[in-house]
């Protein structure tokens, strides 16, 4: 059976799984992050391969970017871990596979993976059909956003514990929301004990981009636009800082694009670098 890639619950969260298994099929191995399960979530084959948002050449810097950031949350949620840390948060989760890709991780750590409803059920249902386990270690947390649940109350219904630190991921969202409803979550992430790390990643104003990242932006606008969540939300590094310090974050380190080149891309012989439209924030309690 061919599932057809539009057919799945957020077409953002489709291209950026597409874009991770991406990395492992066209460019150059060392590979920053080895990602094909999310590909496999969201189509049967290989057809995506000939999507023209997939043509390697124009997605390069997109892709090594999501590649990028995911590793660097990856990294954290590990450092964390080492230290005792055992709850790891993903605030729209879409396809993420952590989970999958870390199968002995449920010996040290509970994963509370945050998204709608519809998309929570396709993925659970999808997982299944694959094969996948979802251990009592992984929860699908559903938060019906349109209908304005407390997705807090949901977190800690799905058995999650405040009075202790986490690692919270917030990967691709903060472009879609107010500025209101950005730093509301900051609060709330910022309420946890000491310990606790927030990554978090944000677009640049157009003006701020390399010139070769300027077209990508733009057809990502239009498409956002078309499918009813426009980009509203953007930000310069000191900005989204001082709010992250505003809401009460004991420290905040900005990791450019040129910061994540020099941790995950530096020795590399094919040129991959992340674009400079979306840098991270790392915020610690």
């Amino acid at each position: 059976m061919t599932r057809n890639v539009a057919s799945t619950p957020d077409n953002t969260a489709v291209r950026t799984a597409l874009w991770r298994a991406l990395h492992t099929h066209v460019d150059e191995p060392p590979h920053v992050l080895d990602d094909v399960v999310g590909a496999r979530l969201a189509q049967d084959d290989d057809e995506w391969l000939e999507r023209g948002d997939m043509a390697p050449a124009y997605s390069r810097g997109k892709r090594a970017t999501i590649v990028g950031r995911a590793r660097l949350t990856e990294d954290l949620v590990a450092e964390a871990a080492s230290r005792g840390v055992d709850q790891y948060v993903i605030l729209g989760a879409g396809l993420d596979t952590y989970a999958q890709r870390h199968p002995d991780a449920g010996s040290s750590i509970t994963v509370f993976e945050i998204d709608q409803p519809e998309t929570q059920a396709w993925k659970r249902n999808r997982l299944i059909e694959l094969g996948y386990d979802v251990p009592e270690w992984l929860r699908l947390v559903p938060v019906d956003f349109e209908a304005h649940d407390d997705w807090w109350d949901r977190l800690q219904a799905a058995g999650f514990d405040t009075s202790r630190p986490a690692v919270v991921s917030w990967l691709g969202v903060t472009m879609y929301l107010t500025e209101q409803a950005t730093t509301a979550t900051l609060e709330r992430v910022a309420s946890l004990p000491p310990g606790s790390t927030l990554i978090l990643t944000f677009f640049r104003p157009i003006e701020d981009l390399d010139p070769e990242d300027v077209p990508i932006r733009k057809a990502s606008r239009e498409g956002s636009r078309r499918a009813g969540t426009p980009f509203i939300g953007f930000y310069t590094p000191d900005q989204i800082s001082a709010l992250a310090r505003q809401a009460g974050f004991a420290a905040v380190d900005h990791v450019s694009a040129t910061d994540l080149t020099r941790r995950y891309f530096a020795d590399r012989t094919d040129g991959l670098r992340p674009g400079s439209g979306e840098e991270a924030l790392i915020a610690t309690v």
